[in-house]
């Protein structure tokens, strides 16, 4: 079974920049779309970008559009989430996660998961 770390996270001061990585393990992860997920306490979990197995498609929420990159190495099992000009607002638990198929936005849609790592954008 597929499983992914997650690693990256940290405090940061608005505007800076962070850059989180997923590792798979268990399986190729060139099979899988993975998705970038985060979770602000009482909040629920919304999506923030989708990367295609391929890398060729891409996606990102609104919120995070022109700031923040996604990108993915298959031969080192990793994809990575580039996050530029924090903002308070995205300080959240960010989570990867894995498709087989097509790029969602509903995390229901999504196998596996890893724990999380914590992003903290303050000043």
């Amino acid at each position: 079974q597929l499983q992914l770390v997650e690693s990256g996270g940290g405090l940061v001061q608005p505007g800076g920049s962070l850059r989180l990585s997923c590792v798979a393990s268990g399986f190729p992860l060139d099979y899988y779309a993975i998705g970038w997920f985060r979770q602000a306490p009482g909040k629920e979990r919304e999506g923030v970008s989708c990367i295609s197995s391929s890398g060729r498609s891409t996606s990102f929420a609104d919120s995070v559009k022109g700031r923040f990159t996604v990108s993915r190495d298959n031969a080192k099992n990793t994809v990575y989430l580039q996050m530029n000009n924090l903002k308070p607002e995205d300080t959240a638990v960010y989570y990867c996660a894995s498709l087989s198929g097509y790029c969602s936005g509903s995390p229901a849609a999504f196998n596996s998961w890893g724990q999380g790592t914590q992003v903290t954008v303050s000043s």
